[in-house]
């Protein structure tokens, strides 16, 4: 089988991290974004992936080549000269996605996190018989996504209302082959910040549910928080709930982190404390500085000690000296 993912072009939302590396490969979880989908995508057999792009494909490429052979799969590159939306990648691609096996292949976002049941949504295509599936979730906002009407009992969709699609699934669902399937599980678009910091609440509390091993335990430990293995804790510090600790990082006694990202090779000194917010790779956040309301500090940025910072969001490669009192860019 293969796959198409949507990875498209900035990722300006996730500025500054997205000033230091293409989008789908910023951290989640200790992970590149496109990896827990193309691991995902492996586990039900795929073994050729597409990546629709129109922004520095060669370093998505390259950054990828250790996993193509580790996984067993191909990864290639469509590129767009400028941004096509949905249909247009499709149409792009089509000679890479479409071959005599006729079996069917998987499109997605590049920026989504969900459980992925890709081996449910095989069988319900199969089952169905129509021409397309999708998945749809239940969400507070639908003005930001668009709106499936569908058959509760089939799944077969009646409308489909979501713009960035709207070349392709109407004229499938006017045909009446177009079925939806309500997702399992937690979904969410990780794309900006805030959901970034909710969607790893949601992931977190998946793996507790599936694969809490995987979750660090300890005194020192509240709820639920990964810590890379090369990671150091220093003592009396309190660490959770909702923390990603990545690879190398050292983070020194008495502090306190929740509902955080710490990415690979951050130092966090003595008593510092740090809330919602996401610290860029080889940062330091120095003794008893406060970090939170959403701050994010892209990659090299070192925080001074004492200082406060309120939602800053912070170039690579600054150092903050004075307190950030309300969010602002700080360039």
């Amino acid at each position: 089988m293969k796959a198409l993912i949507l990875v498209g072009g900035f990722g300006t939302r996730l500025r500054p991290l997205t000033l230091s590396v293409p989008k789908p490969l910023v951290e989640f979880a200790n992970k590149p974004m496109i990896l827990h989908q193309i691991e995902a995508l492996r586990a039900v057999g795929v073994t050729e992936i597409v990546l629709a792009i129109n922004y520095q494909p060669e370093v998505m490429l390259n950054f990828l080549k250790e996993f193509e052979a580790k996984l067993g799969i191909t990864i290639t590159c469509s590129q767009e000269t400028e941004p096509l939306g949905t249909a247009g990648p499709l149409a792009l691609a089509r000679d890479k996605l479409v071959d005599e096996s006729g079996e069917p292949f998987f499109v997605l976002n590049s920026d989504v996190i969900s459980e992925y049941p890709f081996k449910e949504m095989i069988e319900f295509h199969k089952a169905h018989g129509g021409e397309a599936s999708i998945v749809v979730t239940k969400v507070d906002e639908p003005s930001k996504y668009g709106v499936v009407v569908m058959e509760e009992s089939t799944g077969q969709n009646r409308t489909e209302a979501d713009l960035d699609r709207e070349e392709v699934f109407p004229k499938i669902a006017a045909e009446k082959k177009l079925y939806a399937m309500v997702l399992p599980g937690f979904w969410m678009d990780i794309g900006q910040p805030r959901d970034y910091i909710t969607g790893l609440r949601l992931y977190l509390d998946s793996l507790r549910k599936k694969a809490s091993t995987k979750l660090s335990t300890g005194s020192h430990i509240v709820g639920n928080v990964l810590v890379h293995e090369t990671a150091k804790i220093g003592e009396g510090c309190l660490i959770g709930p909702d923390v990603a600790i990545g690879p190398g990082c050292v983070v020194e006694s008495g502090v306190r982190l929740s509902r955080c990202t710490v990415m690979r090779g951050v130092r966090i000194k003595k008593h510092a404390c740090i809330s919602s917010s996401i610290i860029g790779w080889h940062s330091t956040v120095g003794q008893w500085a406060r970090v939170e309301n959403m701050t994010i500090l892209g990659e090299d940025v070192h925080v001074c000690d004492e200082i406060y910072s309120n939602g800053g969001v912070v170039l690579p490669h600054k150092e903050i000296k004075s307190s950030i009192l309300k969010p602002e860019i700080v360039m």
